[in-house]
């Protein structure tokens, strides 16, 4: 049977943010702003539907007063997708717009790293400030009531889970990022999530200043470009040209392959 291939489609549930330019580049433009957007992924091919991250619950983004937040089950309705009957999540990491819709979707499977999972759950470090501050208290409750059952899968290091997909370890950002290699019609591309918030960190080797590991995290750039079929399949976090630069197929929804 010939391995499938899939769509990636980017979903904006929140924004635009007006930010440091620094945050996204690490260390460059410290007197600019830059934009970026909170998106989900989702990926479609071979009769499934894989989302990639959860985005934020109506509560947390009233919390964090975050600006044009769309609840992601509705972004999601916008294209055919009723997130009550998703199977597959992959979250890519702990962080709060990346976890704190994990209720959002009460059937589904949802694939973590392991060494990500860990450290947010039962490393006291992560309780210290600046860790606090970027992840969601009660969607890391939600997920740590998920172990032990088969609604969480921990993944150690790369791993294939579906026909033409396969999941990365890329560590920098945080201790455990994962990213998704996915097979699609132009060849293999990489849903990186924030492995980088923008494009042009693939292509500079500069990362955002959010991170944990800067020596991981070029070791990461190494590994996802020699996995990507080509660098401009390489999809990041937060840019918002992952609307303004592909064909809109709904309301904040781009189709990137």
């Amino acid at each position: 049977m010939a391995t499938p291939t899939y769509e990636i489609y980017a979903l904006k549930f929140a924004g635009p943010f007006t930010r440091p330019a620094s945050m996204v580049t690490w260390f460059q433009d410290l007197d600019k702003t830059a934009q970026i957007n909170y998106y989900i992924f989702a990926i479609r091919g071979g009769g499934k539907t894989i989302i990639v991250d959860c985005g934020c619950t109506p509560q947390l983004a009233q919390e964090r007063n975050l600006a044009g937040y769309v609840n992601p089950v509705d972004v999601l309705k916008r294209i055919d997708i009723d997130a009550q009957n998703v199977k597959y999540v992959v979250v890519t990491h702990i962080h709060f717009d990346h976890i704190s819709g994990v209720e959002l979707f009460p059937r589904a499977t949802f694939f973590v790293q392991e060494k990500e999972f860990n450290f947010w759950m039962k490393n006291p470090i992560a309780k210290r400030a600046p860790f606090l501050h970027t992840t969601d208290p009660v969607g890391n409750r939600y997920l740590a009531k998920l172990k032990g059952t088969k609604r969480l899968q921990l993944v150690r290091g790369d791993k294939k889970i579906l026909p033409g997909m396969e999941l990365l370890l890329a560590p920098g950002h945080t201790i455990g990022l994962q990213v998704a290699a996915v097979n699609t019609e132009k060849g293999r591309a990489i849903v990186g999530s924030d492995a980088a918030h923008m494009f042009s960190s693939y292509r500079t080797d500069i990362p955002s200043a959010i991170i944990t590991d800067m020596i991981a995290w070029m070791k990461s750039y190494e590994k996802i470009r020699a996995k990507a079929s080509s660098i401009d399949l390489i999809f990041p976090g937060h840019d918002p040209a992952l609307l303004s630069n592909y064909p809109n197929v709904a309301e904040d929804i781009s189709r990137l392959v």
